[in-house]
């Protein structure tokens, strides 16, 4: 087949991107396809406007990639391409709108507070949960403007750096215990759950650097947790993933708190990282599936839909 991979990107993700279009692009080529590799940028749409392929995988991370708005204008070129579709996309993107989705679904979820910039006057706020706190940039991944705050002076400074990245921002309750990540991948209406994985981070949290950094994080599978936490895990990814109407693939973080409680929800990731140290490809190798296989599959599934 002939298939274009979008890459890259101009959001605060486009080095994990262009390592995952990297990947992406080594895989179709040693599965036969013929690959145009694209570095994507809004101000050359044009590229996309003229493109002529029989499918697009996505490659992209963050915003103008994962926040359904390359999916609306494929949708208007009428390109099929790999994974959810505008508003599965932007629902997932959205973190505050993806919880009270799954949230409903009886899902639990931490405690949050949101801010927009258009109406945050700091001298007014009121902090209405208890420290420790995350706060993080609401259409943001890969822990990007992330903070975790212990007190009223590592909150405010939290708050300046996510409002960098995104005009809404989201404040959480701090929730201790392991982090684990759920892949699902199927057609509509069939999904299934990979194995669950557990993230051991080398850092005090699971930053940037333990994300991406070789060494810096171990991936333990399946995850240190009992059957009955693992089924409750693998079928409320599979529900997440259906309830924001997600296609074809995602991932889903939780925490499983160390005080034994019910795991939280965290977020879906609707294009997942394929880096050489991603954790969709760890849950795939681990039921037989070489990286080449999975993204053949992926295409497959798309093709199938």
């Amino acid at each position: 087949m002939k298939i274009a991979v979008l890459y890259g990107g101009t959001s605060a993700e486009r080095e994990v991107s262009l390592s995952s279009g990297k990947g992406i692009i080594n895989a179709l080529k040693k599965k036969g396809h013929e690959v145009i590799g694209i570095d994507f940028n809004p101000s050359r749409i044009s590229e996309l406007l003229t493109l002529d392929v029989d499918i697009v995988f996505i490659g992209l991370h963050g915003r103008f990639g994962e926040d359904g708005r390359i999916q609306g204008l494929l949708d208007m070129l009428n390109i099929p391409y790999v994974g959810s579709g505008v508003l599965g996309s932007a629902l997932a993107m959205d973190k505050a709108k993806s919880k009270r989705i799954v949230e409903k679904e009886g899902i639990r979820v931490a405690r949050d507070q949101t801010l927009s910039k258009r109406t945050f006057i700091q001298e007014e706020f009121t902090f209405e949960l208890t420290f420790p706190v995350v706060v993080k940039p609401m259409r943001e991944g890969s822990t990007i403007g992330l903070t975790v705050a212990h007190n009223r002076e590592e909150l405010t400074k939290g708050i300046e750096d996510a409002f960098k990245f995104d005009e809404d921002i989201l404040i959480e309750e701090f929730i201790s215990g392991k982090e684990v990540t759920v892949a699902v991948k199927g057609t509509v209406g069939q999904e299934k759950a990979l194995p669950v994985i557990e993230i051991v981070p080398k850092n005090k949290y699971y930053d940037y650097e333990s994300k991406y950094a070789p060494g810096m994080s171990d991936h333990i599978i399946p995850a240190r947790v009992s059957s009955e936490v693992t089924e409750y895990l693998q079928n409320n990814a599979v529900l997440a993933h259906q309830s924001l109407g997600c296609k074809t693939y995602s991932r889903t973080d939780f925490i499983v708190p160390y005080d034994g409680s019910t795991p939280v929800f965290l977020e879906v990731n609707t294009l997942p990282g394929m880096t050489p140290t991603s954790l969709f490809p760890d849950a795939a190798r681990e039921i037989g599936l070489s990286y080449e296989d999975m993204i053949e599959e992926l295409i497959n599934l798309t093709i199938n839909e």
